[in-house]
């Protein structure tokens, strides 16, 4: 094998089909869509799967039951203790935090560094890494590794053994308040429980 032939056979550059360009090249006229009716016209698309030429489809015809919790659940971000070492001592390590990278770290943060991390800041060079990336409704911190700096953690959710080695490294786990539940129609206040 040589550079020759590494792409033979591969259509790097597939030039789009141009219809309606003359008989020669037999896609003139109709342009491949046939001779009158609905699917003649610009515009028109064929049926899906699922039509059923007017009938009514089976998935409306079928009773629908049963609840599923997908659209209600929440997505959680979830970060180790251990994994929690990497930043400077003193700092409060929240959602923030945990999607920065080094590079958006501010002065006054990084007075902990040690003097690896230090150098590295120095040079440019990134000194911790990302823990979080994406959108999430909120932190799980879970114990796995160890944590030796003191920081303030604070997050929706600390297992046991998460608090207890935060703590025990003289930190703070602080639990953050979850989104506030959308709010009832005010209008149609409920009617207050009878006292029994």
């Amino acid at each position: 094998m040589d550079l020759t032939n590494v792409s033979s056979g591969v259509a790097k550059r597939k030039l789009k089909r141009r219809v309606g360009r003359g008989i020669g090249s037999g896609q003139g006229k109709t342009a491949g869509l046939g001779h009158k009716g609905q699917y003649q016209s610009a515009g028109a698309r064929l049926p899906g799967g699922l039509f059923e030429g007017g009938q009514m489809p089976l998935y409306r015809r079928f009773p629908k039951r049963g609840f599923n919790n997908a659209a209600f659940q929440k997505d959680w971000a979830v970060v180790n203790v251990g994994d929690l070492d990497q930043y400077p001592a003193g700092l409060t390590v929240d959602m923030a935090l945990l999607k920065a990278t080094s590079a958006q770290l501010t002065d006054e943060q990084a007075k902990g560094l040690t003097k690896e991390q230090q150098e590295k800041r120095a040079a440019g060079k990134g000194y911790f890494r990302r823990l979080v990336s994406g959108t999430f409704d909120g932190v799980r911190v879970l114990g796995d590794g160890e944590l030796g700096k003191k920081l303030t953690v604070r997050a929706s959710h600390f297992s046991k053994g998460a608090k207890e080695k935060i703590e025990k490294a003289g930190g703070a786990a602080e639990v953050v308040a979850g989104p506030k539940p959308p709010a009832r129609n005010k209008m149609k206040p409920r009617a207050p429980r009878s006292a029994k």
